[in-house]
Formats: structure tokens, sequence, C-alpha cells
């Protein structure tokens, strides 16, 4: 196996990823558009889709590091938005854009035309959510978006499964669509369902945090892999047991989520810039596969149509779903406040499309009963433009859109309000217990030593309060971030000196690594570090 080609990739995406942190362009927009231009680069290598790689050892661990990131109360909240777009529009998308094919291609059947349909149905939400958190979308609306990309990908591959018995003549029927659904679904759920206590016990009852971050990287190869392997839906397996992780993730020893939290937003970063990185590459691909069977004029009007239609069908799906129960029930209109067109908007124009869809399209088989699947070459291209022009077209005016419309983003000062009272009950609860331990004679400590606790549980509860007060008029510096900076030049004096001793043979290296691993909680504990 040549491994080059997959170093490469990697380091590059993570370069060009770490360039678009300080660029205006969202990291997902600039690495499609660098693997556009790389691909045209003589020597490159060709970086094939393969879904027997992607589906089970990419996609597992997007969707758990997703799910564990994601809020089950707010999802729990949004559940009917939430179901409407994963479920419902994606089925309803499968439909229009296989009924739109249809009727433009000559000769493409509608089973083949819905496979179309189901492969470009699942927007990817992960390119969505990050250009929403860069510029403050309302975080029910971010939440609406997480949830429908944590779904929409078992909805999607379903309905492809159902589709492509249709295309090969495996005689699907309603009946049996419904059924395989309901399997995929149900048995999805109840396969996270059944995993996920015994895997949090085993993480709790784990005494070492190497031991329980090795089961961490293991958990969603296993939750996908079982669910596949009793034909359900491995994405809702990995998700359930996700969310549940995540939901309980503070009974779980610091030191492990430590390291789990540096180990996932690694993962998540290669995985990620690559997965955008490979978009692009596909290009050089899917025009070979194309070859002269289509005029360039003929299919360029091809591949508009179906992405106009994939954008026009998220429209038509997002408004009724969004008003309709509320004008059939009264309780929705008591209960949720008026959201209103601007926020169904952007959550329409959000529909991006990503390399799900791309690697569920190489998925489609090169013949059926010897004779060459219809129009496959043709369902790929038509698949990476729609993939292509999502992404660059509604990725690109996504930004200036949310500020158009004037969405209110997340209010920091009240934000800080809500830190500030729980730090603040928390911190009397902690001084209550710490006022009966020292009570006890079996806790006895030295005064110095019993003043240190107070002062640092008065020190959590002031921070907060700290960030809502006068600023330095020569830094612009709160109290509280100003503690924090003097804290980690102190840290690192002490880290300095450590060194030197180290230099100087006075300490050993495992002396030094216990004494830096002791400041660098300090330091993570004195300083708040910004995603």
């Amino acid at each position: 196996m040549d491994v080059l080609p997959l170093l490469l990739l990697v380091a590059g995406s993570a370069a060009v990823a770490g360039a678009a942190r300080r660029a205006p362009v969202p990291a997902p927009l600039l690495l499609v558009a660098v693997g556009l231009a790389v691909s045209f680069v003589p020597g490159v290598p060709e970086y094939g889709l393969d879904p027997e790689i992607f589906l089970p050892l990419i996609l597992p661990p997007l969707l758990y590091t997703a799910a564990t990131e994601s809020s089950y109360l707010d999802l729990r909240a949004q559940l009917r938005p939430v179901a409407l777009l994963s479920v419902g529009y994606v089925l309803f998308a499968t439909f229009a854009v296989g009924w739109a094919a249809h009727l433009l291609v000559p000769g493409l059947p509608l089973p083949a035309a819905l496979v179309l349909g189901a492969v470009v149905a699942p927007p990817d939400a992960v390119a969505a959510t990050a250009i929403a958190r860069r510029v403050g979308l309302p975080s029910r609306l971010t939440t609406i978006l997480q949830g429908e990309s944590l779904v929409n990908d078992a909805t999607a591959i379903t309905a492809y499964r159902v589709a492509l018995a249709a295309a090969i003549g495996e005689g699907a029927t309603w009946s049996g669509a419904l059924g395989e659904f309901a399997l995929a679904a149900v048995g999805g759920i109840v396969v996270g369902l059944l995993l996920m206590a015994p895997i949090h016990w085993l993480r709790t009852h784990l005494k070492e945090a190497l031991l329980q971050n090795t089961l961490s990287l293991l958990i969603p190869f296993v939750a996908y892999g079982l669910a596949e392997w009793v034909h359900a839906s491995g994405v809702l397996a990995v998700v359930v047991v996700g969310l549940y992780l995540g939901h309980r993730n503070w009974q779980v020893d610091f030191a492990t989520r430590l390291q789990e939290a540096a180990v996932w937003r690694m993962i998540a970063f290669l995985l990620e810039s690559s997965v955008f990185a490979l978009i692009g590459l596909q290009l050089k691909v899917v025009l070979e596969g194309l070859g002269e069977e289509y005029e360039g004029t003929r299919v360029t009007w091809y591949a508009l149509a179906v992405f106009l239609v994939v954008v026009a069908s998220r429209f038509v799906w997002v408004y009724p779903a969004t008003f309709l129960p509320r004008l059939l029930s009264k309780r929705i209109r008591e209960r949720e406040k008026n959201p209103g067109w601007q926020g169904p908007f952007v959550v329409a124009w959000a529909g991006m499309r990503g390399v799900v869809s791309l690697a569920i399209a190489f998925s489609i088989p090169l013949t059926v009963d010897g004779e060459p699947f219809p129009e496959r070459n043709l369902l790929l291209f038509l698949t990476f433009t729609t993939v292509i022009g999502t992404l660059v077209v509604q990725g690109v005016t996504l930004p200036p859109l949310i500020r158009l419309l004037g969405l209110p983003g997340r209010d920091a000062q009240a934000d800080t309000l809500a830190e500030a009272n729980a730090q603040a009950q928390a911190s009397r609860a902690a001084e209550q217990r710490l006022a009966e331990l020292l009570a006890d004679e079996r806790n006895a400590l030295p005064p110095p030593l019993a003043d240190r606790l107070r002062t640092v549980l008065e020190r959590r509860r002031n921070a907060v309060w700290e960030r809502l007060g006068a600023v330095n008029p020569v830094t612009g510096e709160s109290v509280d971030d100003m503690y924090r900076r003097l804290s980690r030049e102190l840290i690192g004096i002490e880290r300095e000196v450590f060194v030197k001793l180290r230099d100087a043979r006075h300490i050993d290296d495992e002396m030094l690594r216990t004494l830096l691993r002791r400041l660098d909680l300090e330091e993570a504990a004195a300083y708040r570090q910004e995603a």
C-alpha cells in the first residue's frame, strides 16, 4: 500500500485548514477550492473516493465527535424541526430531485433518477454549522442544523438502498421500502440503546485515562459495525451512543476528559480537513469517468437544473414544515416564539451537500445484470457539481446573508450572567461542604492550607462576575483577564526554571515531566482557552 498520497493529503489539508483560520474564507470552502486547483496539477495522485473505506472508517468518528459535542437537551427541545428536516426533507428531496432528473435527462429510468435523488438529498451541516458559529447564528438554528446532520445520513443511505434495489430490478415495493426503513431506523436506535449503558459503565470503571481514551477511539467503530452487521443503521447507532456519552461525560474523571477532548479535537480537525479536500480532488476522477459521451453545453444545463432543484426543494419544504405545525397546533403557538421568515430562510439556504453524497454516489454499481448501470457516469458528475455548487454558492453567501438578515446571535452578556449565577451556586455549596469537612477533626488542616481552599473557591466565584465589570483603561482587560494573564506569566517563569534545572542535571527528565504536567494543569485552570 502506497502511504505517500495519504500522508500528502492529510498534511496538505491540515496546512490549508490552518491557513484558513487567518483568512476571511471559511475553512471548508478554502479546502474545496484548493482541492479543485490541485486536481489539475500534473503528477498529483488520483484520489478515488472508496465508499467501502469512507463510510465505515471516516463517517463514524465524524458522527461520534458531533454527537458528543451536541446537547441532548437542546436536540430534544428541537425534536420536531430536526425530525422534519433529517427524515421528511431527505425523503422529499429524494423524490423531487429524482423526478426532475427523470424528466430532464432523456432515457434516464425513474429508479436510477431516484438513486441520484437519494444521493444528493442529505445536506452536510458540518460546513453550515462552522460558518454559523463563525458569524454568530442563534443557538436554536445551530442546534437544528447540527441535529439534522446527525440523522439525515441514515435516512439518505436507507433511501439510496431502496432506490438502488428498484433500479437493479430486485422488485422493491412501497411496503418493502417502508419495512427496510423501519428496520434500519429502529434497529440502529436499539443497537445504540443496548450499547450506551455498558460502554458508559466501562468508561467510568476503567482507572487509567490511557485505557479510557483507547476505548473512546473504538466506540464509534464498534457501534457502527455492530449495527451494520444486523442490517440496521450504523449512523443512528453511533449518534445514540455519542449523545448518551456526551450527556454523561461529567461522570468520567478529569484526566480522561482533558485527554479525550484533545484527542478527538485533533481527529475531527484532520478528518474534516481531509474530507473537504477530497471533495475538490474528485474533479479529475469524475471528469475522466464522464468522458466524451456528453456535450459540454448539455451536461452543464443538466448540472445547473439539478442544482436549482436541490436548492428550491429545500425552500419548498422548510417553510411549510416551519409554519404548518404552528398553524395546526395552539400548543405550539403558545410554547414557541414566532420564528419569523428570516430564520427559516437561513436554514433553507444552509443546505450544503458534502462528501457523504459523493461516497454514496461512488458506491453505485458499474453494471446491472451484465449491462452498464443507467447513466452512472452522469449521476456521478451531477452529484459532484451539486456538492461543489452548494458549497461554493451557498457557503460563500451564507455569512453575508446572516449579517444582512440581522439575526440576533448569542447574547454574550446574558451567557456570562448565567455562568456567574451557576458558579455562585456551586461555590456556595462547596463552601458549605468545606466548612463541614473542616469541622471534623479527621480533616484538620493547618490554617494556611484551609485558607487556601477557601481562597480558591472565592476566586472561582468572583472570576466570572469580574468579566461583567469594568476593564483596565490601559489594556482593555477585565480583572479576570488580567489575573489569568499574570498567572500564565508566573507559570511560564516557573517552567523556564524547571527546564534550566534539568539542563544543569539537578533534576532528571522524568521529574521535569511531572513538574511540567502540574504546571500545565494549573495553567489550564487559570487560563480559559478560546475555541
